[in-house]
């Protein structure tokens, strides 16, 4: 299975014990405001049971975050390419009690260097609406640059958000600034 370390996370399949954490993730109305609403716990279950379906099914699917020092799980984060998805995106998620200490950055840089080393991606985007100025911020600092509005599939056809992204060659080329953050695994 795979599996990534940074210095302070664990990137990992999901387990069932990470489900208590992702229920109070789902319910937080403030982390579900770009991720689909809130949900109720029944619902939550069948977000988390397809997160763990699509690691049997396809090469890209987000890993549970853990927090090395507590263990705990934090986030869901990477990458995220579900039937009919509009784009081969890195996306994420954290817990509000992760929030704020850099995990995102940290993560979505392991993230990336693995689609690109592993999968064999030659392009990255990260699907962001127009209001979520904290994701645009990541996605910036990733390097990301917003482009083409894309439409979300089936539920969420209402939903459309601009694909933020690079390619290969541009991440390459600024991949340096996070050596230090986390150590270079391409």
């Amino acid at each position: 299975m795979r599996r990534l370390e940074t210095p302070r996370l664990i990137l990992r399949a999901p387990r069932a014990e990470d489900f208590p954490r992702y229920a109070e993730f789902a319910a937080d109305p403030i982390t579900q405001e770009h991720l689909g609403g809130v949900q109720a716990e029944s619902d939550a279950w069948r977000t988390f049971a397809a997160t763990l379906g699509a690691w049997q099914l396809t090469d890209a699917a987000m890993f549970a975050v853990e927090e090395k020092s507590s263990g705990l799980w934090i986030g869901r984060l990477g990458p995220w390419k579900p039937h009919q998805w509009p784009v081969k995106e890195v996306g994420w998620g954290l817990h509000r009690s992760a929030e704020g200490k850099g995990y995102a950055l940290e993560a979505a840089v392991a993230s990336i260097d693995y689609v690109f080393a592993e999968l064999g991606w030659e392009r990255v985007d990260h699907l962001i609406a127009d209001d979520n100025t904290r994701s645009q911020a990541l996605a910036r600092r990733l390097g990301s640059v917003p482009g083409e509005e894309k439409r979300m599939p089936g539920s969420l056809s209402e939903h459309q958000v601009c694909a933020w992204g690079q390619t290969r060659d541009e991440w390459l080329a600024r991949r340096e600034q996070f050596d230090v953050l986390v150590p270079r695994s391409l």
